[in-house]
């Protein structure tokens, strides 16, 4: 079963390995999630690999304007990811700086071709295990559960993933998924912008909180970290928390 993007981008069959790019935010913050996600991909046959050597994509530093400073951090990742096999990214936004914007920081650069073709074998967590994988997921778990869906700025637009996102958590048969008001609405994160606006943040944050307690969900589920820190952190400040987890996580916590 193949969504969005899939009429534009040729995906390839099943591979025997493919790299993971963990994140900064998922190494830091949710290392479980990178466990869970190297389960679902190796319960499907493929090995995993993860550089020991990776870092920040460079995304931070390339939103700010330092493209110098971009390449230098980017320039690790191409040597990480070098081998001929997909990466699978556990970050919409990260994925996007890989898939979409690396070609246009190394454009006139020696590594331009080495960028145009990491871009090219790289793939968004969900998007891989929909569209290359195929996955079949058997909830395993007796308690039902509706779940929020907060798909990220650069997941649905950048990506364009949310259908997978929705694809893989609806194939889960004890699993509702409900998605909050203004859905396509930013949670206020937005990396450097959470710093550089604090007060636009907060108070984006705070609409996504609200329309995300409305849902009266179990859980928040998002493949991107930065917004589920966002949310749930906002929820918690206001004394009205609701566990949070990585899409991976939950995937995986359901079909063991």
């Amino acid at each position: 079963m193949q969504h969005s993007d899939s009429l534009t981008r040729a995906y390839p069959p099943k591979p025997k390995q493919v790299y993971l790019l963990g994140t900064c935010l998922v190494d830091s913050f949710y290392p479980q999630a990178g466990m869970d996600a190297i389960s679902l991909l190796e319960r499907e046959g493929v090995e995993v690999i993860f550089p020991q050597s990776q870092t920040c994509c460079g995304q931070p530093a390339y939103n700010s304007g330092y493209d110098e400073e971009a390449r230098k951090v980017a320039r690790q990742q191409l040597k990480a990811f070098a081998g001929d096999i997909p990466v699978v990214v556990m970050m919409g936004s990260c994925a996007a700086m890989v898939h979409k914007d690396y070609p246009l920081l190394f454009a006139g650069e020696a590594e331009e071709k080495e960028a145009n073709a990491l871009a090219q074998r790289t793939y968004e967590f969900s998007e891989f295990m929909v569209n290359v994988l195929q996955v079949s997921l058997t909830d395993t778990c007796s308690q039902p559960a509706k779940v929020a869906l907060h798909t990220s700025c650069s997941a649905r637009r950048s990506m364009k993933v949310a259908d997978e996102h929705k694809a893989l958590l609806s194939s889960l048969s004890g699993v509702q998924v409900v998605e909050p008001e203004r859905v396509t609405e930013c949670c206020g994160f937005g990396g450097t912008f959470a710093v550089k606006q604090p007060d636009i943040s907060a108070a984006m944050a705070k609409d996504k909180a609200d329309n995300m307690a409305a849902t009266g969900a179990d859980v928040i589920t998002s493949a991107d970290c930065g917004c589920l820190m966002n949310i749930s952190g906002t929820l918690d400040k206001q004394g009205r928390s609701m566990p949070a987890k990585h899409l991976a996580t939950l995937l995986w916590e359901r079909s063991q």
